[in-house]
This record gives structure tokens, C-alpha cells and sequence, in this order.
């Protein structure tokens, strides 16, 4: 059976050839006072591409763009059906694409992370791949998934001269203040776990009062530093509230990518993570038992691989393989993505939305005052019936899906819904364990890529 497993996994996550380059784009391509400029990495593979061939360009997301390249398997293995060039741009900000070095994330230089600035690099990165010409010569395909998915939509809304159509794959556009309610993203992580168990809801939604009482107790955070091999001691309420926050993270990504085999997108996890860790809670339990179940739960979750690591919960959040430090600002600034949970319509405790407080707290970290509408106004939110050519795809199983587009807004922007996947697992590379949802989805973007690419030569050479 082991080596099945392992088969799986190396399916899963499939090295790709492509050469690492660089590419040269202002720091801010909105003002005029200021001429520097920086390099944003990108990775290429030209084996497959002929002259007129398509540009399937990712969007990269928030971290380093490697590691999208390597998950991204759908975009290599259509590459050479289609004759075209593969190219993979690493977002401002993240991996290295840093402008100013190691002190890029300071306050006094990272205000040119914004969206509408990795956009406008994306959209200098895809005229030069054009030659520069004033007509392109090829059609270039977005594709992006989670924040990558949402930069790709918008990549094809801002700059359709430039990209002849989108996959936008979890994409969470309506994520935004007034568009979905803040409770819905951990409304769906209670549904996957509840999937798996209704005992582990139950468990997990009674385990916080638990553990904040064991934990008030003397000699207690000790015990529990030992049994779950945390790398710091519980010492204070503010060690206590970081600890729950860290669960709750772990809890969000044992969702987020509950793919049905062994992968380590985020980090290394079973397959079905979340029936795997709810098998530890599948019965009624109570004070110590519950809590040394939901250690195996965290162990599961951070040790799967690597049995020796401690668990750094001052983290605040399981990140992974993903290096994100930039995103925290981006969420304090543009795209403010309210999030809450209300301890009954869901397996966490009570947390509720509050603009001015989120406000406070962003000030605080970063000096800066979100806009809560600023995503919705520059992007368009759901009202994109003046836009074409984008497929939105959802799985229901994925949390982020409350924030998708579900139902086609036009005959040319549609919607595929999955209705038992996780996190754009139509975008990973194929594997024996993929459920029937993801290959036709898989189809339903290839249909498109073929008409969108059609329509490309034919207005290409019907004005030359």
C-alpha cells in the first residue's frame, strides 16, 4: 500500500522545467516623481511554443512564485497541446521580487504593494513577451488560482488589449465588506469538517472553552507545552488567545486543502486531511481527552513529514511553504476581507467583525488606514457584465468559495462549480485520485482557451 501512497504524492507535486529570469519595471507606474526601478522575477519554458503559439501567463500569488509553478500542474500539462509558451511572474513584494531588498516589507518602503502595481507589472511583462508591438501577435491566456485567481480576472478586466482571456480559479472577488456575509468562510470549514463528522464539530466547537479553562489552572500550560510540543511556554492570556488563533489557522488550512490524496501545496498533509484528524474526535469527549485528541490534531497537521519540529504557535498562522510576510499589509490596506464566526453556525468561537476596530489594529501594525471599498470600486466586485472572456471555478468544499462566483454572469464570463473539491484543485497537476468534477473542469477551461485563443487570430487577421 505505502508505495501507492507514494505515487500519489509524486504526482502530486511534479518538477517542471523553466529558465529564472528577471525583468525590469518601475517602482510605481502611477506617479511620476519617482524614476526607480526593480526587477520582478519570472520562470519560462519555451520547449512547446511555436511562432503563433498562445502565452499561458500565471499571475503569481502572494509568495514566492516557484512554488506555484510547481503546483500548477494543469498549465504544463496543456502546454504542449496547445504549442505554447509558459510563463510564471512572481508578484511585487514576494519571493524575491523585492524592491528594496530585505528591508522591502519596512513601512517606509512598502507602500507600493498594491495589486494594481503587480498588475501593471504583469501588463509591461506581457507586452514585451509582445515584442512591444502596437498588435499583438499572441494570444496570452491568464491563469491564477486563490489571489492569483483573483489578480488573473482582473488581469483580463484592466488590460483585455493585452490578455485574451482568464481562468480564475478560487477566486474570492466578493470577499469584500457588504458583498457576502463575514460569517460565511468558516460557515464552509464547518460543513467539510462536519462531512467528515458531526462528532468532530461538536468536539472542536466545545474544546475552546475547555482548553482556556485547563489552561487557567496551575502547572497546566506546562503539561500541555510537553504533550503538544509547543516551541514556546503558555505564560499569559495574550500566549493563551495566540494559541486558539493559531488552532483556528490550522483548522482554516486543513480545509483549505482537503485534497483527496498526499500533498504538500502548504504544507505536507495525508490525503483527506480533514477525515484523517477528525478520526481522533469522532466521539463524544471531555476535559484532558478532548484536549490530548485536538494535540493530535495539531501534530497531524505541522508534523506529518517532520516529526521533530516543535510547534511554533506565536506564529499566528500555519503558512507553510508559503512565504507570505507581504500579505498582511495588502489585507490592511486594499483588500479588507471581513471574517467572523458566531459559535453556532459554525465550530469556532464567537468573533465578531468590526471595521473600526480592524481599522486600529492596521494602523497600529502598519501605519496605514485600510479602504474598505477600494477592492470593490477599482475591480468592479460582481457587477462585470461589461467584462468577457473569464472562467470562474469554485469548489464547494473550499472556503474561500463564499467569496466566488457561483452562476455564469455572462454568456463570455462563467462559472464552474465543483461540487467536491477543495481549493482550485482543478489547477494542480491531474492525478488517479481526482474526482470526476475536476476533469471536466479541466475540459470546460480547455473549450474556452480554444475559443478565446480562435477569436484572438481572427480579429488579428482581420485587421491586418
Amino acid at each position: 500500500m505505502w508505495y501507492i501512497i507514494v505515487l500519489f504524492l509524486s504526482s502530486a507535486v511534479a518538477e517542471y522545467k523553466y529558465e529564472t529570469k528577471w525583468f525590469k519595471v518601475p517602482l510605481d507606474h502611477f506617479g511620476y516623481q519617482r524614476n526607480e526601478t526593480f526587477h520582478i522575477k519570472y520562470l519560462v519554458n519555451d520547449d512547446y511554443w511555436l511562432r503563433d503559439g498562445p502565452i499561458f501567463f500565471y499571475t503569481g500569488n502572494e509568495g514566492q512564485i516557484e512554488l506555484f509553478a510547481k503546483h500548477t500542474g494543469f498549465i504544463w500539462e496543456i502546454a504542449a497541446q496547445y504549442r505554447a509558451r509558459v510563463v510564471f511572474a512572481e508578484h511585487r513584494y514576494y519571493g524575491e521580487s523585492m524592491p528594496f531588498g530585505n528591508k522591502s516589507l519596512d513601512s517606509e518602503h512598502i507602500g507600493y504593494l498594491t495589486a494594481a502595481q503587480a498588475l501593471a507589472d504583469y501588463a509591461d511583462l506581457a507586452d514585451y513577451f509582445q515584442g512591444n508591438s502596437i498588435r499583438p501577435h499572441y494570444p496570452v491566456i491568464a491563469f491564477g488560482g486563490s489571489y492569483g485567481g483573483m489578480l488573473a480576472a482582473y488581469f483580463r478586466i484592466k488590460y483585455p488589449h493585452l490578455v485574451a482571456g482568464a481562468i480564475a480559479a478560487s477566486a474570492p472577488i466578493h470577499m469584500f465588506p457588504g458583498m457576502v456575509p463575514c460569517e460565511v468562510m468558516h460557515r464552509i470549514i464547518t460543513s467539510s469538517f462536519q462531512t467528515a463528522s458531526d462528532k468532530c464539530v461538536e468536539n472542536i466547537r466545545h474544546s475552546w472553552a475547555v482548553l482556556r479553562t485547563f489552561l487557567k489552572a496551575q502547572n497546566n500550560s506546562e503539561w500541555l507545552q510537553k504533550k503538544w510540543n509547543l516551541c514556546d511556554p503558555i505564560n499569559s492570556s495574550s500566549d493563551i488567545n495566540a494559541l486558539v488563533w493559531y488552532l483556528r489557522s490550522i483548522y482554516d488550512t486543513l480545509a483549505l486543502v482537503n485534497y483527496p490524496f498526499p500533498s504538500d501545496f502548504l504544507i505536507p498533509l495525508p490525503a483527506h486531511p480533514v477525515r484523517t484528524v477528525c478520526q481522533y474526535l469522532n466521539q463524544t469527549l471531555t476535559g484532558r481527552k478532548l484536549i490530548e485528541a485536538i494535540g493530535k490534531v495539531v501534530e497531524t497537521t505541522i508534523n506529518y513529514v517532520d516529526k521533530s519540529k516543535c510547534v511554533n504557535y506565536k506564529d499566528g498562522y500555519v503558512h507553510g511553504n508559503l512565504d507570505s510576510a507581504g500579505w498582511g499589509y495588502q489585507i490592511c490596506t486594499e483588500m479588507v476581507m471581513p471574517m467572523c464566526t458566531t459559535g453556532k453556525d459554525d465550530m469556532f468561537e464567537p468573533f465578531r467583525w468590526n471595521f473600526t476596530w480592524y481599522r486600529d489594529v492596521c494602523h497600529k501594525k502598519y501605519n496605514v488606514y485600510p479602504r474598505e471599498n477600494a477592492a470593490r470600486v477599482l475591480y468592479g466586485g460582481g457587477l462585470l457584465r461589461s467584462a468577457s472572456n473569464i472562467v470562474f471555478s469554485n469548489g464547494l468544499l473550499d472556503p474561500w468559495a463564499g467569496g466566488g462566483i457561483l452562476t455564469n454572469i455572462s454568456s463570455t464570463v462563467v462559472a464552474v462549480v465543483l461540487s467536491d473539491t477543495a481549493h482550485h484543485l482543478d489547477l494542480m497537476p491531474s492525478n488517479p485520485l481526482d474526482p470526476p468534477s475536476v476533469k471536466m473542469a479541466r475540459e470546460i477551461h480547455k473549450q474556452n482557451i480554444d475559443r478565446w485563443i480562435k477569436e484572438f487570430r481572427e480579429y488579428k487577421f482581420s485587421n491586418l
